[in-house]
This record gives structure tokens, sequence and C-alpha cells, in this order.
């Protein structure tokens, strides 16, 4: 009976040691956002001014700074209240890709030979590059072009070793979209406050593999940023592309292989695409 109680309280210690590790982990940072990916209606809703956090994460040295994108932004948005429920991806590629799509690892591999064509106004023709921020500026979404009224598009993949909970950390200025393997997890019509300011920690689902997250922000006037990171276990386990590359070509070097599957979204759609063309 001795031995049963010590078998017992060994298992209680162990799961309480495992629970408390498990909750300082991802306690990092309050979170104040689960249960996502967001659900139809409230792909487009701003959550009250009551849930945020205005936590500072100024010490924070996970900031993401490599970024996959256009090689400019859409302007002349009409502010980004006007711009933000547009599928302007869509709209520069004949719905080639879309706002969704680039979220997929079967979108993101269209943007080898898909340019972005806009019209003049807005920006004209964009290619794709690579391109680095730096975090603490408040104009790193700016990137030569104007200063206000523009909508931005960052792109990144998450090769994950196995099925993760995250919590990831987004500032912005102004209106901030994320999608995360075509679905959308996170939407904030409201700038964050300052660079390094955080109102939402959202708790998400990364899946074993590749994973591909769409950061969209639109401008208006004033600073004009955009920022991220995830909880500290999640920088630690996970490899996150751009990498090393500069550009294009060297970016799908690093993902080509086995970071390159395609994703059952964009296999059906393949799927029904060659069986409508054979018809």
């Amino acid at each position: 009976m001795k031995k049963y109680f010590l078998f017992v309280f060994a298992l209680i210690f162990a799961f309480g040691m495992f629970f408390n590790v498990t909750t300082i982990v991802h306690a990092q940072w309050q979170v104040n956002q689960q249960g996502g990916p967001l659900k139809d209606n409230e792909l487009t809703l701003t959550r009250p001014d009551a849930d945020h956090l205005n936590e500072d994460h100024a010490a924070v040295t996970t900031w993401i700074t490599k970024w996959y994108g256009l090689t400019g932004n859409y302007t002349n948005n009409g502010g980004f209240n006007t711009s933000g429920p547009m599928d302007l991806m869509s709209k520069g590629t004949g719905g080639m890709i879309t706002d969704v799509s680039l979220s997929t690892m079967n979108g993101l591999q269209k943007t080898r030979d898909t340019d972005v064509v806009w019209d003049a106004a807005n920006g004209g023709t964009r290619s794709w590059t690579v391109f680095t921020i730096n975090p603490g500026e408040g104009n790193n979404m700016v990137r030569g072009g104007p200063a206000d009224n523009f909508d931005h598009y960052a792109v990144i993949v998450i090769d994950s070793p196995k099925a993760l909970t995250s919590v990831m950390s987004p500032t912005h200025d102004d209106y901030a979209q994320i999608w995360i393997n075509g679905e959308k997890w996170y939407n904030n019509s409201r700038w964050t406050g300052a660079v390094y300011n955080v109102d939402y920690n959202i708790e998400v689902k990364l899946r074993k593999g590749a994973n591909v997250l769409l950061y969209r922000c639109g401008e208006g006037t004033g600073s004009a940023y955009f920022n991220l990171h995830f909880d500290d276990e999640t920088h630690d386990t996970v490899k996150i592309y751009p990498d090393t590359a500069t550009n294009k070509e060297s970016f799908f070097a690093e993902i080509e292989g086995s970071l390159w599957p395609v994703d059952p979204l964009g296999k059906l759609t393949t799927i029904w695409a060659d069986i409508k063309r054979n018809r």
C-alpha cells in the first residue's frame, strides 16, 4: 500500500511540474485572444477597447526582422478603413492569388512567376523580394514610397518540428490582418500605440512542417509600422524563413524540399482545375 501511495504521489508531482512549466512558458505575456481561428462573423470585427493590454515588449529580442513580400506598397488606398475589406491581392493578380491563398504554400508558390499589377495610381506593378525591417523604426513599412494611405504585405514561413500551440504578439499602425495556413487569426483596425506596445497576445495553432503567415497592414497617416514576435518556446522550437535569403530566388531555395508539401486545399484546387481543363 505504501508503494502505491508513493507511486500516486510521484505521478501527481510529475503532472504538477509539467503543468507549472507549461504555464510558465505560455504565461510570459497575458494571452487575451484564444479560440481561433476567427469565425466567419469575426473576420472583419475589431475587439472592444477594453480588451487591450497595452503591454510593453521593448525588452523582447525575437522580433522578426526578415520578411518576404512586394517591392512596394498599394498606394492611395483611400484610408485603411476603405481598403481593409478589399482583397487587394486578388485585385492585383486577377484572382490568381488572394489574401487568403497567399497564406498557404500553394498560393505562395504562385508568387514565383506572378507579379502584382495594380493601377498606376495604386503603385503599378510590384514584384516579390526579401526585405529587412527595423522593429524599432516607426515607419518600417514605408520602404521608399508614400508615407501615408497605403497597404503593406509581408510573409514568413514557419517550419515547426511538431504541432504547436503558440502565442503571437503583433504591433501595428494602423489596420492589421494576419492569416496562417489559409485561416484568419487576427483582425484589428486600431493602431497599438507604439512600435513595441502589444495590445493582443493571440494563441494560434501551428502544424508540423511548413506554416505560412501573411501579415497585411493598412496605413492612414502618421507612423507606419508592423512588428511580430512569438513566445520564447516557439522561437526556440521553430525555424522562420526568410533566414539568410536576400531575394525571391534565395527565399524559395531555403523553403524547398521537405518544407514544400502541397497543402490539401491547394492539392484539391489543382485537381479540380485539371478536371475542368480535361472535360
